[in-house]
């Protein structure tokens, strides 16, 4: 399918621009205070066989270079053809909710992603399900056809927030934005679905995805994008445990041997 792209189209892509600030959090008894001071987080490390790895200069980079590694029966990491180019959100990118934990690591600063604000999360992430256009695909992470009824819903007050669903398998559609699965241009002819914010925290960011770019300098509101000849490739070839990791350089650098990390 040749790409026939508008950088308007592309900026609609990838959560909401009117995401909705969440409720406060409830205030943390001194039971609660006293049990997570004794129990010390364990500290992350990268537990996968593959890994797409995510660079970009720094925070309000919109580009990105991509480039995929496999373990090695030593367990050190190679890598799997190479790099790639890549876009992420307008504004940048912010530390995500995902399998590093919440926010920024211990000792690191930076900015924490937000529903709405057009920035791509950082940190690691598991990716879930594959959903496009076609009538039928093959993919390690599993494949779903979406039609004009599929939407991810990225309104924080609803049930179903962070959720990809056929609004017409909902009996109560309980939102007021979402993401249309099926657009009118090419951008979600093939989509992988990233699993940024997996408890669905409200407001905490939602409908982050792999999906093809309008183009190389076209950024998007949240998701990392690429042609559609590398994305395609990625959905046949990856393993279904495939983590994605996206990081400024100099966090990339200071976290990557506590992280078990690629070398740059």
């Amino acid at each position: 399918m040749k790409l026939a792209l508008l950088v308007a189209s592309a900026l609609a892509a990838c959560g909401s621009d009117h995401g909705k600030a969440p409720p406060p959090s409830p205030p943390v008894t001194t039971t609660d205070a006293g049990a997570a001071a004794t129990a010390a987080p364990k500290p992350f490390r990268v537990d996968a066989p593959e890994l797409i790895v995510g660079v970009i200069d720094d925070w309000t980079s919109t580009t990105v270079s991509l480039r995929r590694w496999e373990r090695a029966a030593d367990r050190s990491w190679e890598p799997i053809h190479d790099a790639w180019p890549g876009v992420i959100g307008k504004a940048g990118a912010a530390w995500g909710d995902g399998l590093h934990g919440h926010g920024a690591p211990p000792g690191r600063g930076g900015p924490i992603k937000r529903e709405g604000d057009k920035a791509a999360p950082a940190g690691v992430f598991a990716l879930r399900k594959t959903y496009g256009y076609a009538a039928g695909a093959q993919a390690s992470l599993g494949y779903q056809p979406v039609g004009p009824t599929w939407e991810c819903v990225d309104d924080p007050t609803s049930t179903h927030y962070t959720q990809i669903v056929d609004r017409s398998k909902i009996a109560s559609p309980d939102w007021t934005s979402f993401e249309t699965m099926r657009r009118d241009d090419d951008l979600y002819t093939w989509v992988v679905d990233i699993a940024h914010n997996p408890a669905a925290t409200p407001g905490g960011g939602s409908c982050i995805f792999f999906h093809v770019w309008g183009g190389e300098d076209v950024p998007t509101v949240g998701c990392t994008a690429m042609s559609e000849i590398k994305l395609a490739r990625l959905i046949a070839e990856i393993d279904p445990k495939t983590q994605y990791v996206l990081l400024p350089r100099a966090e990339y650098q200071a976290l990557a041997k506590s992280w078990g990390l690629p070398p740059l």
